[in-house]
C-alpha cells in the first residue's frame, strides 16, 4: 500500500471573529473563516481578486489563543489538514462541507504584532482527531 499525505498550507485574512465553543466534555473548539485572494489581469488587462473562503477549526489550547488574539481581519498562517464531511440539513438533503483541521496558526501582521517575527501557537499535545461531540453545521 503506498503512503497518502493530507496537508494543507493557506496564508489569508479572518472573515470575522472567531468562534470559540466547547464541548460537552470540556474541550475548546474555535472556528473562523479566512479569506485568499487571487490576483490575475484578465483580458483587457485589468487587474481582478478571485476569493476563496475557507473555513479553519482550531482545537484544544490553540482554539483558546486563536479566540483571544485573533479577530476580523488579522492575517493568519494555517498549517492542517482538510476534512470533508456530510451531514444532512433541515431539509433533509445531504449537504457536503470542507474544513480545514489546524495543527499550527501562526499569527501575521495587524495592530497586535510588535515585533518582527511571526507569532506562532504551537499544536496542543493532544489534538482530537474528527471531534464528533457537540458537531454542529460549520458556518
Amino acid at each position: 500500500m503506498s503512503a497518502s499525505l493530507n496537508k494543507v498550507i493557506l496564508i489569508g485574512n479572518l472573515t470575522a471573529d472567531p468562534e470559540l465553543k466547547y464541548t460537552s466534555s470540556g474541550t475548546a473548539r474555535t472556528r473562523f473563516r479566512i479569506a485568499i485572494n487571487r490576483q490575475y489581469k484578465d483580458s483587457s488587462g485589468q487587474l481582478q481578486e478571485d476569493p476563496t473562503f475557507v473555513p479553519i477549526i482550531a482545537w484544544g489550547n490553540q482554539a483558546e489563543n486563536c479566540a483571544n488574539y485573533l479577530s476580523k481581519g488579522r492575517q493568519v498562517a494555517v498549517e492542517g489538514r482538510l476534512r470533508i464531511y456530510s451531514f444532512e440539513n433541515k431539509e433533509g438533503e445531504r449537504v457536503y462541507a470542507t474544513e480545514v483541521v489546524a495543527q499550527s496558526v501562526q499569527f501575521l501582521g495587524g495592530a497586535a504584532q510588535s515585533n518582527t517575527e511571526p507569532e506562532t501557537v504551537p499544536p496542543p499535545s493532544e489534538q482530537p482527531t474528527d471531534q464528533t461531540e457537540d458537531e454542529e453545521v460549520p458556518f
